[in-house]
């Protein structure tokens, strides 16, 4: 393959994973790599329907003054992700303001910002956001049309789950990938070829393939592990006078109310909940649920002794059973990402296994058949004999 051949496959790659995740941000409604901003509160900074880079919170580190943040604002808008900028730190969080505002959001109805509401930051170099003008609105349009495509699919053939904003999302994801693999293993119909190739035609090489494949299986799983868990918010009420609502007590009070694991997939699953704070505590903090199941803990918060509604927060790390629940807690005690690391490294072990089984060690032959027969074509047939 020629080195114009590779720089070709590799842009076609980039666009494809530059365009799936913002398409499936849009979907999930959180940053995936890029996010885009829908208002002109960030002007100049960032125009309304410009993509930035977006760096999620675990590897961005502190917080500083003049970063700009994606953060899930309670208030804002009727609530959903907020892209503003970082003016003050305090304390109890940050005070967030739009270049664009004349007034920061805790003017208005938006209460302090926590580390817990934080998703993402934008990636600034040398103190200017870095923004793709114009892409967030293509996405937008794109989103908008996978939007009813999921819908109809819902509707039509009763899909349920599988067409939910995550669902559809890691359906996006994976047949994107697919795509890039096929694109990579095997050209199209009709290219000539100039130069002598030290490689056999038609030929897929067997390693490659199915180390493909671990990939996709891998992001999907991690991704299931991921994306259903994060941090849950508990908002309580502090007040003298409480109303029949479980979570209004009086201060220094407790509030007790159940809090259920949902699975919502086919593998079970160990869901570990970990309090943010002392005045939070889950019991059982550790259970495995099965597929398509739900398991229900206690969750106890103690009130606070000043009045008002007061928010508290406890950490939710999902790990696919894989392995014996001991050894994943364990693993998850060193920490959540040794946790992940070690399932993931299962997962691909169990997929490389598979593969051997099915198609054996050595590197597979598509026959060629009719010479103009596009090798998407050949695969396919290739599938159909093995299966």
């Amino acid at each position: 393959m020629t080195a114009r051949e590779w720089a070709g496959r590799i842009a076609s790659a980039v666009l494809v994973v530059v365009v799936l995740s913002l398409v499936v941000g849009h979907l999930l409604g959180t940053p995936i790599l890029l996010g885009y901003v829908s208002s002109n509160s960030m002007e100049p900074t960032i125009d309304e329907g410009d993509a930035f880079v977006s760096i999620p919170q675990p590897l961005a580190g502190d917080i500083e003054e003049g970063d700009v943040i994606v953060y899930e604002a309670r208030e804002l808008d009727g609530g959903g992700l907020t892209t503003h900028r970082v003016v003050e730190v305090r304390d109890d969080g940050y005070v967030t303001k739009g270049d664009n505002n004349p007034f920061t959001d805790q003017d208005g109805p938006e209460p302090i910002v926590t580390d817990e509401q934080v998703k993402a930051e934008v990636l600034q170099v040398g103190g200017h956001v870095v923004t793709i003008p114009f892409l967030g609105t293509l996405v937008e349009g794109i989103g908008s049309v996978a939007s009813g495509v999921r819908t109809t699919l819902a509707e039509t053939f009763g899909l349920g789950a599988a067409t939910s904003p995550q669902g559809f999302g890691f359906l996006l994801v994976g047949s994107g990938l697919a795509l890039v693999v096929l694109a990579a293993l095997g050209g199209g119909r009709g290219t000539r070829v100039t130069d002598r190739r030290t490689d056999r035609e038609n030929v897929i090489k067997l390693w490659s393939a199915i180390g493909a494949v671990a990939v996709l299986v891998v992001l999907l799983a991690t991704a299931a592990m991921v994306l259903p868990g994060g941090v849950q918010e508990f908002g309580i009420e502090s007040s003298e006078d409480p109303s029949d609502d479980p979570l209004s007590v009086e201060p220094g009070e407790s509030a007790t109310i159940e809090y259920e694991a949902n699975n919502a997939g086919l593998v079970p699953t160990v869901v570990i909940m970990e309090p943010r704070t002392n005045d939070v505590s889950v019991q059982p903090d550790r259970v495995t649920v099965g597929g398509r199941s739900t398991k229900t803990a206690t969750a106890t918060i103690q009130a606070p002794e000043s009045e008002g509604i007061h928010y508290r927060h406890a950490a939710e790390h999902r790990y696919l059973l894989v392995l014996p629940p001991g050894m994943l807690e364990a693993a998850h005690d060193v920490h959540p990402l040794a946790a992940l690391v070690l399932v993931d490294l299962v997962i691909a072990g169990l997929v490389v296994l598979a593969g051997v089984a099915l198609l054996g060690t050595n590197d597979i032959r598509v026959r060629a058949g009719s010479g103009d027969r596009p090798l998407t074509v050949r695969l396919r047939r290739a599938l159909f004999r093995w299966f």
